[in-house]
Parts: structure tokens; C-alpha cells; sequence
């Protein structure tokens, strides 16, 4: 079975809905999921994982400190996270308040790493945003982008 990390940092609880409701989607897509903060991951535990999901609430446009001191230990890893699948996710104050920045962030440190991401043509295009709290309407998209992501890492998976 694929294995997927998910892995973020949540102060107030909404980054944390975020990431309960991918992994939730995710297992819907038979994988193997796995669910921590940033600050409960080593570094070194994301070579166990075909999918690394990062998820960090939008700071001023920004990933949060704490996701950002996790990606900046990531350079142990230069080289090895190479082909591994990679998606990204935040909660921000609005739709127009930093949340795409926030992602690009994010898969810049993965496209770094040699890691594979997808974009999407249809809606939210780098990864998933939610406004403040997720909420049951949000699921849908999560659904969608979960699905994609499957899609993604089960085609790595059978090339590799």
C-alpha cells in the first residue's frame, strides 16, 4: 500500500480540521495515511513515504515559523525526497489574504527537494485553501484534491 505523510502545524485548531479532513479523504482513496505536527515529525521520517502533505495557516502571506524551521531541517535530506509526490495546504484569514503565497512557499521547499507536484487546471490551483474554520462544504474540494493526489502517487508508484 502507498504511504502518505500528513504532515502541519495548527495554533488554533483550523489547520488541524484541514489536515483531518485530507487524511480522512486520502484513506477514502486506499492509502496508507499517517497524521503528525510538524513538531511531533523527524526530519528523517519522511524518507518512509511515497506522499508528504504539508499544511501550515497563513501568516501574513507566509507559512507559519514553526513549518518553515521543519522545511529548513529538511536539508539533511537534499536529494533523497527526490520523485517523492508532494501537495500543500493552508487555512487563511480570507480568500484573497496570502493563502497562494502561503502554498507556493511550501512547494517551493518540495520542487527543491525534486519532489513531484500537480497542479490543477480546474479550481485552487496549487493546493487547497480553506477560509478560517473548514466547514462540511469544504470537504468536496478535499475530496477532489485527495482524489488527484491518489491518482498522482499510485501512477509514481507503478513507474517507479
Amino acid at each position: 500500500m502507498v504511504k502518505v505523510l500528513v504532515v502541519y502545524y495548527s495554533r488554533g485548531g483550523n489547520t488541524r480540521k484541514l489536515a483531518e479532513m485530507l487524511t480522512m479523504a486520502l484513506k477514502e482513496e486506499d492509502l496508507e495515511v499517517c497524521m503528525k505536527t510538524v513538531l511531533d515529525t523527524k526530519v528523517e521520517e519522511l524518507l518512509e513515504y511515497e506522499g508528504i502533505v504539508i499544511g501550515s495557516p497563513t501568516y501574513y502571506g507566509q507559512m507559519a515559523g514553526e513549518v518553515k524551521k521543519f522545511l529548513d531541517e529538511t536539508v539533511r535530506l537534499h536529494g533523497k525526497l527526490d520523485g517523492k509526490a508532494g501537495l500543500a495546504f493552508t487555512t487563511a484569514g480570507g480568500y484573497g489574504t496570502g493563502g497562494e503565497t502561503t502554498i507556493l512557499s511550501i512547494i517551493q521547499a518540495m520542487l527543491i527537494h525534486g519532489m513531484i507536484v500537480q497542479g490543477d487546471p480546474e479550481d485552487l490551483h496549487y493546493g487547497i485553501i480553506t477560509r478560517g474554520m473548514p466547514k462540511d462544504e469544504d470537504f468536496d474540494t478535499v475530496k477532489s484534491k485527495a482524489k488527484r493526489f491518489a491518482m498522482l502517487i499510485k501512477k509514481l508508484k507503478i513507474e517507479a
